[in-house]
């Protein structure tokens, strides 16, 4: 018997985290999925939101690729020492061992969505 299963990432417990990935200020975010929840290779997904003025840390990953799902607001992403402005609507791909940072330079909240998949 298959079940089905619904989260609402909305409604998830969120949790703040200080200097994520050694980053600036308190983000805020909660595991919607994670391992248990699939027969893939996807990992987990996240939802977060960076305040203004915060940041992910640039950080380097091993053999899994993280993909960035920007819902609301607006920053600037560094992958791999290459800068990019991001912004509503935008997907980033974080490729397996390539190192990434966001930062929220703006006064609006990123909400965001991150998938993690082993590769």
């Amino acid at each position: 018997m298959i079940k089905i299963k619904i989260k609402n990432f909305l409604s998830s417990k969120v949790k703040e985290e200080n200097n994520c990935h050694n980053g600036k200020g308190i983000v805020r975010n909660s595991l919607v999925l994670d391992d248990d929840d699939f027969e893939t290779n996807l990992r987990f997904i996240r939802y977060m939101e960076l305040p203004p003025k915060t940041s992910i840390g640039y950080h380097k990953h091993g053999d899994n690729e993280e993909l960035y799902i920007i819902l609301e607001g607006q920053g600037v992403m560094k992958i791999d020492d290459e800068e990019k402005n991001v912004t509503k609507g935008d997907i980033i791909t974080n490729k397996p061992f390539g190192s990434h940072g966001l930062i929220n330079n703006s006064d609006d909240v990123i909400e965001m969505l991150v998938l993690e998949v082993y590769k």
